[in-house]
């Protein structure tokens, strides 16, 4: 498979892990834009969120989860930002799903 993300995961382009289980791999994002800036993938290849399927539900709400914990371990004690981008329109430039996080400086709305 020629995905950038898929290949983060099994190693064979290097990442800053922050943290990785079974079903997820969090990293820092290498274009930080907030002091703190991690993304949250899953391990399994989707898409993106229109290729979400039900039995997705459990490690999506297990994702969401882990990423405030991650951020708030990082000091994102007064808030932090999730994103996700889906398809092209949307801003998504890798086709992986993974969600955003930022946080460790006030986020306005909207993003710009």
């Amino acid at each position: 498979m020629d995905c950038l993300f898929c290949k983060i995961i099994v190693g064979e382009i290097p990442s800053e892990k922050i943290y990785e289980d079974d079903d997820m791999y969090a990293f820092k994002d290498i274009d930080p834009q907030a002091p703190v800036h991690f993304l949250v993938i899953p391990k399994k290849h989707i898409q993106d969120a229109d290729a979400l399927t039900e039995e997705e539900d459990a490690l999506i709400g297990r994702i969401f989860r882990k990423a405030g914990e991650l951020a708030k371990e990082l000091g994102c004690d007064k808030g932090y930002r999730i994103v996700n981008n889906c398809k092209e329109d949307g801003g998504q430039t890798v086709n992986h799903l993974h969600f955003h996080i930022l946080g460790q400086r006030s986020l306005q709305w909207p993003p710009g």
